[in-house]
């Protein structure tokens, strides 16, 4: 029988759950590994104006999601006014409004922005360049030379805003750029001469970033266009590109704050940097999100279900490590999955307590069954005395435990009862058919597993992974698969072999 429809489900199996553990990373930034931080600012502006006691309309340029720094919530403190929320063309615009206001007023907005490179912007259209740009005589004359001569040692929209924003700087400015800035205020002096040189380009308001800064207030830059891309430009020095610490406050090149029945009107900032669990920023944004197929998260349920699913999704870990011993290492155990259970229990007591207290358990029920025995009871009349000679006995033990202030002993309950009951069962059943030593051969493998499965159900990077990332439940699947295909030997098969090396 062709073996090709079976290597097909587990390639398919390894590319599904790779695929959406990558989706997940790469779409939601999931980390790889637990304890990860990111980098948050929290930032608070305050509006300030003097209302004229009657109607008062207050609208201000609000950030949004942008390259290198992604919106994650956003708060507003405006006791008595309306509020709402306009968004236009990739940007947004808080408005306030209320009927009467008088005197003072503060206006709040807070925004927590994460610090991110995979974060991308809504795109802005760009502006369009006025071709009726009209000047006074003599600064006609002037801004004419002034584009003539940028024009020429430049190659392109970036070269030129480059070149041209420099023959302003100190240490370049001839006399007709000395002239237009003894009329013009910069910033709108620039978007002008690149519009009329054919250059879409805007002024931008943006925030820099500084750790601890109160009271601080927006810088203009300059946005030119070439084709599809973009760059800003720092209006002073010619420099080309984005510093890292600069938040785009308004990228329309609208006005940042619009005030109607009220004067002295004004806006500044306060910002703190803080370091916050990737995990934590995470689920707020999955949670955010609607479940579809490549984002199924654990993070939907209730927290009570989390945290239950945060153990059943350790299970595979545990039976792909019995997998690995049984068939690769040729490790006997007492029952298939039952050191998988064990480990589970582990994971509650802690490795040394539940070591202590399953020997105690199973050494205590393998005597009272070893008694049960001689009265030649029927097999569900004596695994059920089993039972409950093993539920009394984590009853005594638990009770003695907390007796002797030995409150570790209390999570002995952990244990599975039943599990518990059948493997002392076994084991004297194992007993009575192939004697003591075999009784150690499974009794020290079924341990040994345990062990070994608690080790790596209880790693702190496996948990993580395991829970985060539900395709790798389907890459365990297709190791599973693959190591079911194995009919080689076995380690310890192997020592059979030992006498043709010594020969």
């Amino acid at each position: 029988m062709s073996r090709l429809p079976f290597y097909l489900i587990v390639v398919l199996l390894l590319v599904t759950g790779i695929g959406m553990s990558l989706h997940r990373h790469v779409q939601f930034e999931v980390p790889w590994t637990p304890g990860e931080q990111r980098q948050v600012w929290e930032i608070e502006a305050q509006v300030n104006f003097v209302a004229d006691g009657g109607p008062a309309k207050v609208e201000m340029a609000l950030p949004s999601t942008q390259q290198g720094f992604r919106l994650q919530d956003e708060h507003t403190a405006s006791p008595g006014y309306g509020l709402s929320f306009i968004e236009e063309n990739g940007t947004r615009r808080a408005l306030w409004s209320t009927r009467e206001a008088t005197g003072s007023q503060q206006l709040y907005y807070s925004a927590r922005m994460q610090v991110t490179p995979r974060a991308q912007a809504s795109r802005v259209p760009p502006p369009s360049p006025a071709d009726d740009t009209v000047w006074e005589r003599p600064y006609d004359t002037a801004a004419s030379q002034v584009i003539e001569r940028a024009w020429s040692r430049s190659a392109d929209a970036f070269t030129f805003a480059r070149e041209l924003i420099r023959d302003f700087s100190d240490e370049r400015q001839g006399e007709n750029a000395r002239l237009l800035l003894t009329q013009f205020d910069r910033v709108p002096l620039m978007v002008r001469l690149l519009n009329q040189a054919g250059v879409a380009a805007r002024a931008v308001s943006g925030l820099e970033l500084d750790h601890g800064r109160r009271r601080q207030t927006l810088t203009s830059w300059i946005q030119v266009y070439d084709g599809d891309e973009q760059a800003i430009f720092n209006p002073h020095s010619g420099q080309q590109g984005r510093p890292d610490n600069l938040l785009l406050w308004e990228s329309a090149g609208q006005s940042v704050l619009e005030v109607q029945g009220g004067t002295n009107s004004g806006v500044t900032f306060s910002m703190l940097s803080r370091t916050q669990p990737a995990e934590a920023l995470v689920r707020e944004r999955i949670t955010e999100t609607s479940d579809t197929l490549l984002n199924f998260s654990i993070h939907s349920l209730p927290l009570e279900e989390q945290a239950l699913f945060q153990t059943i999704l350790l299970i595979p870990i545990g039976a792909l490590v019995v997998v690995l011993l049984r068939v690769l290492v040729g490790i006997k155990t007492s029952g298939t999955f039952m050191p998988v259970l064990i480990a589970l229990a582990f994971i509650q007591t802690t490795l040394a307590t539940g070591l202590i207290g399953f020997l105690l358990v199973v050494a205590v029920g393998l005597v009272i069954r070893n008694y049960l025995s001689y009265l030649n009871l029927l097999l569900v009349a004596r695994v059920t005395a089993v039972i409950i000679t093993v539920i009394a006995i984590i009853s005594l033990f638990s009770v003695l435990s907390y007796r002797m202030g030995l409150n570790a002993g209390l999570t002995i309950t952990f244990f599975p009862m039943i599990i518990l009951s059948w493997t002392i069962e076994r084991m004297s059943i194992l007993w009575e058919e192939e004697g003591p030593k075999e009784v150690l051969i499974q009794g020290g493998g079924s341990l040994v597993t345990a062990v070994l499965a608690y080790l790596a159900m209880n790693n702190p990077w496996i948990r993580h992974i395991t829970f985060n990332f539900l395709g790798v439940q389907l890459i365990l699947m297709a190791l599973i698969l693959m190591l079911g295909n194995y009919t080689g030997y076995r380690l310890l098969e192997l020592r059979r072999f030992k006498p043709v090396t010594e020969d």
